[in-house]
């Protein structure tokens, strides 16, 4: 019976209980044969049989149905309307055929899970975040990784302040700075643990292929205020000094000189976390221009080192770089977790471990994937899969690069998406880009970014940037995780006592 045709869209108010204890069956059967090949696929992936993959498989199978209808009537009827199983799909569905089978009084045809079964999911995610992020902090279930800044190598006082208020992971950005500034804000953070006598997990994030800006140049004629608008023209230069002329009044490097070479008329560019959109107007050698379409009325600062997105280029490049993999026997030396930018696919986990093997090292290291591509976002169950075949693994949603990629509307769901689907897959995941970025910058939170990082405690872990209020933002972050955690445990509402009214 298929489960649409038990569960008609315009599903009446009075079906009867056999009507939808049939639909729960039905979408049941589904569900296991439509999982079975996926479940199949991660586990050759992973080189074994997997009770998280398994899940997910099944959680996949499931969203693929259009289960509204059937929601509504489990509703009326006091059970469970499916909405908070991603860690647990087959045993929520079997004690919801168990109860409407008791409701029609007739002797269920699944055995309810004992609770062991049951709460398993959550189980494996919450061992899953204490081995990549350590114990989880005493009042709130996320944990806070905060990005060090450059002068934190030379100031252990400092990243024992930070530890303090309660820095639970400690980020070294490997696109900045040098192997003997990683070296040291690596030891500031093992003294400042030693000190506090708890786990401070050090991340170091390698730079992967990030396309930048480099030098740039503003016309100071007609624009001296040196900003992107709407209408003005930019010439991406693949090599030599940028140059201005009539055709373009801004013109700036790329740090990735082949990109500009692989840029088609009408591809979209997107500058800042998308602050500035334009669309390729010509491509002649090795220099485009670009026509902006999209900035704000007052105009974008053109600087060296800010991102640049491509969503509509094939890029073709490769996630591990040369500086990369020189970087690595540093990050092997110092670091508990490893960053990697730009993975797509299970093959570039695969490159990541052979430049790992090739270094001699038998030491573990856990691996975080950003995703911040289309592709790692088609790819993500495969990425999660082959992971599970080398160890601690979590995914960061780089909010601001995914944002730039697949448009500001659509990474508005799709930040959800993602952690339904590493809860399914008992992933950890971290919630990052922009979280209470005034804070952190001026010293003063916005309304807004106060409600995006309450969100944040969905998941295991929430990133801050450097600023000079940084401190003064994971006091607060620490406050309102705290809170959150009593009102919310993943997607589920949880009823403390309320003592507002």
């Amino acid at each position: 019976m298929n489960v649409q045709d038990s569960v008609p869209a315009a599903f009446e108010d009075t079906v009867g209980d056999t009507a939808l204890r049939e639909a729960l069956e039905a979408l049941r059967r589904a569900v296991l044969d439509e999982a079975a090949p996926l479940a199949a696929r991660f586990a050759a992936l992973a080189g074994r049989e997997d009770d998280a993959l398994a899940n997910l498989a099944h959680y996949l199978a499931l969203r693929h149905h259009d289960l509204r209808a059937l929601q509504r009537q489990l509703m009326r009827r006091g059970l469970s309307s499916l909405g908070r199983l991603e860690g647990r799909v087959l045993p929520t569905l079997d004690s919801v055929i168990a109860a409407a089978s008791a409701l029609e009084g007739r002797p269920s045809p699944t055995v309810p899970p004992d609770a062991a079964t049951f709460f398993a999911g959550e189980n494996r995610l919450d061992a899953a975040s204490e081995t990549i992020f350590g114990a989880e902090p005493a009042g709130r279930y996320t944990r806070i990784m905060v990005t060090l800044p450059s002068e934190a190598a030379g100031d252990p006082a400092y990243v024992l302040s930070l530890a303090r208020h309660g820095m639970d992971v400690a980020r070294i950005n490997c696109a900045h700075d040098d192997a003997a500034a990683w070296r040291a804000m690596a030891g500031h953070v093992r003294a400042a643990g030693e000190a506090l006598g708890r786990r401070i997990t050090v991340l170091m994030d390698i730079a992967g292929p990030k396309i930048r800006t480099g030098a740039v140049l503003p016309m100071k004629k007609g624009k001296p205020d040196g900003r992107l608008r709407t209408g003005d023209a930019l010439r991406l230069v693949a090599h030599g000094a940028p140059r201005i002329d009539e055709d373009a009044a801004f013109s700036a490097a790329v740090s990735l000189p082949e990109i500009v070479t692989r840029l088609t008329v009408g591809d979209r560019v997107r500058y800042d976390d998308g602050k500035v959109e334009g669309v390729v107007e010509s491509v002649s050698g090795d220099e485009a221009i670009i026509r902006i379409r999209h900035a704000r009325a007052d105009g974008t600062r053109l600087k060296p080192e800010k991102g640049i997105n491509l969503p509509d280029t094939a890029l073709g490049l490769s996630p591990l770089t040369a500086k990369d993999t020189d970087d690595l026997a540093t990050v092997l030396e110092c670091a508990d977790l490893l960053g990697y930018s730009f993975v797509s696919r299970p093959e570039d986990i695969d490159l990541l471990d052979a430049a790992i093997a090739r270094l001699g090292t038998g030491r573990p290291l856990g691996l975080m994937a950003k995703v911040e591509r289309p592709e790692a976002l088609a790819n993500l169950p495969d990425l999660i899969a082959r992971a599970a075949r080398r160890g601690p693994f979590s995914v960061m949603i780089a909010r601001g690069d995914l944002a730039a990629e697949i448009g500001f509307e659509r990474m508005a769901e799709m930040q959800e998406e993602l952690l339904w689907i590493c809860e399914a897959a008992a992933v950890p995941a971290i919630w990052a880009t922009q979280v209470l970025e005034d804070l952190v910058r001026d010293g003063t939170p916005s309304r807004g970014e106060m409600t995006d990082a309450a969100m944040a405690a969905r998941a295991e872990c929430v990133m801050l940037n450097k600023g000079p209020a940084v401190e003064e933002a994971i006091d607060l972050l620490d406050r309102l995780l705290g809170r959150m955690s009593a009102h919310l445990d993943k997607k589920t509402p949880t009823l403390r006592a309320l003592q507002s009214w």
